[in-house]
Parts: C-alpha cells; sequence; structure tokens
C-alpha cells in the first residue's frame, strides 16, 4: 500500500506541474489556435484531477464542456475572426511597435502567479485532515430528497435557487450573442462524407448517452448538465455535417426549448410558493419527480443552447432571406 501511496502522490504532483505548465502555455501563445488546443488539453487534465478528488460529477461536467463544447466554441469564434479581414500590413506593425510590453509588465504578472501558487499551496497544506464541512447535514437530509446522489440533492433540491440562476444565465449568453446581430444561413455545406457517416453513427449513441446520464442522475454521478452537455456535443457534430433545420423548427420549437429550462423552475417555484409558502421547497412525498421534471427540461434547454451557441447568430432558413 505504501508504494501505491507514493506512486499516487508523485502522479498528483505530475498533475500539479502540468496544470501550471500548460496554463502558462495558454496565456502566453500568440498562436491562437494552439492556445485553443492547449486549453482543450488543460480542460481533460482539469478533469482527471477532478476524479482524484472523488468529484466524478464535476469531472463530467469538466470533461464535457471545460474541455470538449468550450474547445468548440473558441475553435468556431477563431473560425470567424479569420473570417474577417485582416489590418493592412503596415497597420499591424504600428500596432506592434507601440503595444511591446516593457520588463516590468512582463515580470509582474509572473510574481503574482507564483504568489498566488503559493498562497493557495498554504491554504491547502493548512487544512484540516478530516472536515466534514456540510457532509452530516447533507446527509441527515437525504431521506427528503427524492433522490439518492448528494450532489443532485443539493444542486436540484436544498439549492435549487443556483441552478435556476445557472439557468438564467446561460440563456442570457445565447441571447447576449444574438444581440450582436448576424443572422445566419441554415444551408447544406459540402461535408466530408466520413464525418457525414461518423454523424449517423456517432449522435445517437450521444442522445442515448445523454439519456443515461439524465436518469442516472437520481442515484449516481450524472445529472442535468452533464447530459445536456453531451446533447449539446451531438447538436455541434451536426451542426458540423451540414444538417439542415426545418423552419418551422426555427420558429416558436426552437425558441420553447430554450426558455423550457428556465421557464418550468419558475412554474414550479411560484406553484409550490403558493402550497408551501416556500420556493422550491419540494413536498417529500412529490420530491423525486419533480426533481425528474426539472432536469429532463433543464437537459433540453442546456443541450439546445450549447448548440445555438456554437452556431452563433440567429438563425435563420434560406427562405427568410
Amino acid at each position: 500500500m505504501e508504494a501505491i501511496d507514493i506512486a499516487l502522490g508523485l502522479f498528483d504532483l505530475l498533475l500539479v506541474f502540468l496544470l501550471l505548465w500548460l496554463a502558462w502555455l495558454v496565456m502566453s501563445s500568440e498562436d491562437l489556435f494552439k492556445a485553443i488546443v492547449l486549453f482543450v488539453a488543460f480542460g481533460l487534465l482539469m478533469a482527471l484531477v477532478w476524479v482524484r478528488l472523488e468529484a466524478p460529477d464535476i469531472a463530467l461536467a469538466e470533461a464535457a464542456i471545460g474541455a470538449g463544447l468550450t474547445g468548440a466554441l473558441l475553435m468556431a469564434a477563431l473560425d470567424r475572426l479569420n473570417a474577417v479581414k485582416p489590418m493592412p500590413a503596415a497597420a499591424v506593425v504600428t500596432s506592434a511597435k507601440r503595444e511591446q510590453p516593457s520588463l516590468p509588465s512582463k515580470v509582474l504578472p509572473l510574481v503574482a502567479l507564483v504568489l498566488i501558487v503559493l498562497g493557495l499551496g498554504y491554504a491547502l497544506l493548512s487544512l484540516p485532515d478530516v472536515a466534514d464541512g456540510l457532509v452530516p447535514n447533507v446527509k441527515e437530509q437525504m431521506a427528503q430528497s427524492g433522490v439518492k446522489n448528494p450532489v443532485t440533492a443539493v444542486l436540484l433540491n436544498f439549492r435549487g435557487y443556483d441552478t435556476l440562476l445557472e439557468m438564467v444565465v446561460l440563456l442570457l449568453a445565447l441571447l447576449s450573442v444574438w444581440s450582436l446581430g448576424g443572422v445566419r444561413k441554415l444551408s447544406p455545406r459540402n461535408t466530408n462524407p466520413v464525418l457525414a457517416s461518423l454523424c449517423r453513427v456517432l449522435v445517437p449513441v450521444l442522445i442515448l448517452v445523454s439519456c443515461y446520464l439524465l436518469w442516472v442522475g437520481a442515484d449516481a454521478p450524472g445529472g442535468a448538465f452533464q447530459a445536456g452537455s453531451v446533447l449539446g456535443a451531438a447538436g455541434v457534430l451536426l451542426l458540423l455535417s451540414g444538417w439542415h433545420v426545418e423552419q418551422k423548427i426555427l420558429l416558436w420549437p426552437l425558441r420553447f426549448i430554450l426558455v423550457l429550462g428556465s421557464g418550468v423552475f419558475i412554474i414550479i417555484a411560484a406553484v409550490l410558493f403558493f402550497t408551501q409558502g416556500g420556493l422550491l421547497t419540494y413536498p417529500v412525498a412529490q420530491a423525486g419527480w419533480l426533481i425528474l421534471l426539472l432536469e429532463s427540461a433543464a437537459t433540453l434547454s442546456i443541450g439546445a443552447t450549447l448548440a445555438a451557441l456554437f452556431f452563433g447568430g440567429i438563425p435563420k432558413s434560406r427562405v427568410d432571406q
């Protein structure tokens, strides 16, 4: 056992070193494509760190959103930046000469980074060997939560307000993107036949995995955000393969799905306020199916919102132009 503990300790130190190294490379890279690839690698390592910290729910979300979909969003943004007409060469040279950082501006961020790392390391080493925190309180109330997974109980029952605000923030992010303008056509594109064949295989699998993560979230690691991120990945693959969305889906059905998660939260909160005297205070007998209803609506909204963010701009079919 001692040899295993030593090996795991060395592995953890290696993870810390690689995370700091990748973070530095991402921030210092002048090549945006390289920086995005390094960011995706950073997200995958972070997912592994969460696994080592015995937080599989966060690890699933980090791998799906932090590495996968965020990387796809950044790649899409880079593609649109490359499509913009570049500045004249003379203007670029003049701007580069004018914006050359001085030596203090290079050294001070590095010193600040070292101080932050040392402070976090000191805080970590100062933690007590055993710290229960709120774990006893959560365990005590699990019987009234309606689910067996403590993470789901906290996110959808004990701290339901936080999840509602997260849904609203995600919707506001999409509305902010749409408010910038830039209506985009949804027309079929000439895509690689290998990608099209791969999508026909992967998309049904991703939808099935999303349904499984949604269902298992009540008893094991999973839930709405993990399921929604996988569903969003399926949508991104469909968009990359040139999937054409019918006009009738782009009108009220898409908008309805986007607001479904937040809307169900608000409706249930209002009903419970007038019947139970508290917002998102579920009756014990109905807590399980209410949480399943909330997570189902949230999964659809999260998946649709992430795919719409990747698409960028307000989607319009060709007949709308």
